[in-house]
C-alpha cells in the first residue's frame, strides 16, 4: 500500500512539473506576447496568417466554415480576409465570444443536430473554403488520441464532400501517426493537389501537421 502512495506522490510531483514548465513556456513563448500586443485570442492566428500569406487561401466575398473555432483567432483572421461581401460561420464545442462579422455555433461535430444547423445556416450555399484546427480532449494515450484526432479529421473530409463547391479547399490540422497515410490518400482522391504545412507559430516539439487540400474534383 506505501508503495502505491509513494508513486501516486511522486506522479503528482512530476505532472506538477511539467505544468509549471508548460506555463513558463507559454508565458515567455514570443508568439504568446505578439498576440497579446496585436489583440489576437491566441498564438494560433499566426499559424493561418503564415498559411494563407503563403498560398492564398482567403480572398474578399467567399464563403467560409472555421470548425474548432473557439477561442476564435482564425476566426478573426479569416472575417477580416473575407471582407467585403464574405460569411463565416464557426463551429465549437466550447462556447466562444462573438467575432465581427463571424456567425457562431455552439455544438459536437460528431452530434447530427449540431451538423443539420450548419447545414440550415448555409441555407443550399456551396462553400469556398473550409478550415479545422480541431482537436480533442486528450486523454494522454497515444493511440486513443491518434485516433480521436483521424476520426475529426475524416468527418472534416465528409463535411467537404456534400458542401464544398468544385474548387474549393480545405485546410484542416492532424498528427502524423496510425491512419495518416490514408486519410492522405483519400484527400488526393476528392482534391486536385495536397500539401502538407508547419508554420513557425507551430511548435517543434508538437506532432501536429496542416493537409491543404486545393481544388476540389467535380
Amino acid at each position: 500500500m506505501s508503495g502505491k502512495v509513494e508513486s501516486s506522490k511522486k506522479d503528482k510531483v512530476k505532472k506538477n512539473k511539467t505544468t509549471k514548465a508548460w506555463i513558463t513556456e507559454h508565458v515567455n513563448d514570443a508568439y504568446v506576447q505578439r498576440a497579446r500586443v496585436e489583440g489576437w485570442r491566441s498564438r494560433a492566428a499566426f499559424k493561418l496568417t503564415e498559411i494563407d500569406d503563403k498560398d492564398k487561401l482567403l480572398r474578399p466575398g467567399m464563403t467560409v466554415v472555421d470548425l474548432g473555432s473557439a477561442p476564435g483567432s482564425w476566426s478573426q483572421v479569416a472575417a477580416k480576409r473575407v471582407a467585403p461581401g464574405g460569411r463565416l460561420i464557426a463551429l465549437d464545442l466550447l462556447p466562444m465570444e462573438p467575432v465581427h462579422g463571424v456567425e457562431f455555433i455552439q455544438g459536437d461535430f460528431h452530434d447530427d443536430a449540431v451538423l443539420k444547423s450548419l447545414t440550415d445556416a448555409l441555407a443550399g450555399r456551396q462553400v469556398d473554403l473550409v478550415l479545422s484546427d480541431m482537436a480533442p480532449n486528450m486523454s494522454g494515450i497515444g493511440m486513443v488520441d491518434q485516433a480521436r484526432v483521424m476520426v475529426l479529421a475524416e468527418l472534416t473530409l465528409e463535411f467537404c464532400a456534400l458542401h464544398l463547391k468544385p474548387g474549393g479547399d480545405m485546410l484542416t490540422k492532424v498528427f502524423q501517426g496510425d491512419g495518416f497515410m490514408e486519410l492522405r490518400r483519400a484527400l488526393q482522391q476528392q482534391f486536385e493537389t495536397l500539401q502538407m504545412r508547419k508554420p513557425a507559430a507551430s511548435r517543434n516539439r508538437s506532432a501536429e501537421i496542416y493537409l491543404l487540400a486545393r481544388n476540389k474534383k467535380a
